[in-house]
């Protein structure tokens, strides 16, 4: 079998699978956050914290529950990392510093998992399990959260409520997420994932069975529930530094499989949970319809660069191999890499700075979108929303209609909130991107200089500001400025959409429904798909391409 053959059976036995969980993922979704029972365990939690999960929260009153929880978060993980070299199951590491402990806290809070450090140089068993772990559990939660706040502000009318933050968090942890993760470590550890807490190891290096000399150092740790939750919440941090191109964390091209669609399977199946939810399962396949377009255009588009012959060696690799890993080849590597960046999920199984120029550009491209095809969990379907709230309005000016969506006038409100939306996370990706190349002393980071050196720096801020995680490569990262910036990107990215968000829910949530008529705009309908599709490409093409053409554009170009 070729290897292009064996990439598009890939591609088709993970649209198989991920059209078999979409119904009853998206239909148990849209009942947990529907219900209005409490689990015994749930209640426990509610007790500890002095919640009434029965109260309703208007848009103000969520928003200072998720920052509270989220500034909680920060704080308690930065400790953790400066305690670290007096805290049991350290494994004999330092306390990390506090330019990084800063950088890795928000990191994770926002669901980001960026990571300026080596995982198994750096962090030990505590730090690794009670603090990232656990972040990758509850920021998850807390992006499904605000992606259901803004669902119900569609659903409802005459009401400024959208539910209970703490309700919603405890609800998306304990039902779904844990679950789901239980489930995906056990498959794991059976495909040979390791699971377990045992210290450092020295071992000898071999090739071909004949001893090189020389002394590796291994740890163990956590590693299959870390990776489960890892890709579940489109987290992205390894306990390697070689992510998910590490043995230990995706050991078999069956593992490989399993983990992208573990990273896809949640923001695909909110789309039915949204159609449930607002009472139009059509609304749902038209926005599951839109993120697939994208996704499966995007990993066409990369297995086309990917697998491009140019040159003898390439031809006999069967394609660009370098930097990829051969028991995973290039077909997988190029679907990881399409869907790693389309989520938030950050991880990676190679490096995408040894992908061809155009090919590296496509994984830019896909988190300058912003994360919407299919997005994170809850961030991609609130991403994905917005964007249809400027496709109906945009629909509006060309018929000279006042624009609708879901029965709710899409006003001046509540494009301003839009516009802010899309503009705000831009903003942040090219400011930092220009500071970072205008001043004197943080190029020196780059490994590459020219149109590949830029795009380290282009992709490291993209990678920041929408919360993706990943790295290009071939950037230092660990520096006062970079971990002080991207850190800075991380949680302006992350907080100040979700307060356009969560404000875009209230006004929506307060409006009356307005009646369908003959003039209304079918948003069940291809030709609305059409408009969206087109709409995020085009909105992304002008703000980005001027970079583009700085970076993976010039270097394709002239390869």
């Amino acid at each position: 079998m070729g290897p292009v053959l064996a990439g598009v059976l890939q591609l088709i036995a993970l649209i198989a699978a991920l059209a078999l969980a979409y119904v009853p993922l998206g239909n148990y979704m849209a009942r947990v956050y529907s219900s209005d029972k409490h689990w015994r365990v749930e209640k426990w939690i509610y007790k500890g914290i002095g919640a009434d999960p029965n109260t309703e929260m208007r848009w103000p009153s969520y928003l200072r529950g998720v920052l509270a929880f989220s500034a909680v978060g920060v704080l308690f993980l930065y400790l953790l990392q400066r305690l670290q070299g007096i805290l049991p199951g350290s494994l004999g590491f330092s306390s990390v510093n506090p330019a990084q402990s800063f950088n890795t806290a928000v990191s994770f809070v926002t669901n980001t998992n960026w990571q300026s450090y080596y995982g198994e140089q750096t962090m030990g068993h505590v730090v690794q399990t009670a603090g990232l772990a656990v972040q990758n559990f509850v920021s998850a939660a807390v992006g499904i959260a605000v992606a259901v706040a803004l669902v119900r502000g569609f659903a409802r009318s005459r009401t400024g409520e959208l539910g209970n933050f703490w309700a919603d968090l405890v609800r998306g942890t304990i039902r779904i997420l844990v679950p789901l993760s239980v489930v995906a470590a056990i498959v794991l550890v059976a495909c040979g994932a390791i699971q377990n807490f045992s210290g450092i190891h020295e071992v000898g290096q071999f090739f071909n069975g004949h001893s090189m000399g020389g002394q590796q150092q291994w740890n163990g740790g956590a590693v299959a529930s870390q990776e489960a939750i890892k890709e579940i919440g489109t987290n992205g941090g390894g306990y390697f530094n070689a992510n998910s191109a590490h043995p230990f964390e995706n050991p078999t091209p069956f593992t490989n499989l399993f983990e992208i669609f573990l990273l896809l399977v949640i923001p695909f199946a909110l789309t039915r949970t949204f159609g449930v939810m607002v009472g139009s399962v059509k609304q749902g396949y038209a926005i599951l319809a839109t993120m697939a377009t994208i996704w499966v255009g995007f990993v066409a588009l990369m297995m086309w660069t990917e697998f491009a012959h140019h040159g003898p060696a390439l031809q006999l690799a069967g394609g660009a191999m370098e930097g990829k890993e051969q028991r995973i080849g290039v077909g997988a590597s190029s679907i990881f890499a399409v869907s790693t960046t389309l989520t938030s999920t950050g991880a990676v199984d190679s490096f995408h700075s040894s992908f061809t120029g155009l090919g590296g550009g496509i994984t830019i491209l896909g988190m300058q979108l912003g994360e919407i095809a299919p997005g994170g969990t809850g961030s991609g379907l609130y991403g994905m929303l917005i964007m249809a709230v400027i496709a109906v309005f945009i629909a509006g000016l060309m018929v000279g209609r006042t624009p609708e969506y879901l029965g709710k006038k899409i006003g001046t409100r509540e494009m301003k909130l839009a516009a802010c939306y899309i503009l705000i996370t831009p903003a942040l990706v090219l400011i930092f991107a220009a500071a970072s190349m205008a001043l004197p002393t943080p190029p020196h980071s780059m490994l590459n200089s020219g149109a590949h050196g830029f795009s380290e720096v282009l992709y490291a801020f993209t990678s920041a500001a929408n919360n993706n995680g990943s790295a290009f490569a071939g950037l230092n990262a660990n520096t006062d400025w970079f971990n002080t910036m991207t850190g800075l990107a991380m949680l302006f990215g992350r907080f100040l959409p979700m307060v356009f968000v969560l404000a875009l829910a209230g006004s929506l949530a307060e409006q009356k429904p307005v009646p369908v008529t003959a003039g209304t705009l079918r948003t069940e309908k291809p030709l609305f798909t059409g408009l969206l599709v087109g709409a995020i490409l085009i909105i992304t093409g002008l703000t980005y391409f001027p970079a583009l053409a700085l970076g993976p554009l010039a270097e394709g170009l002239a390869s």
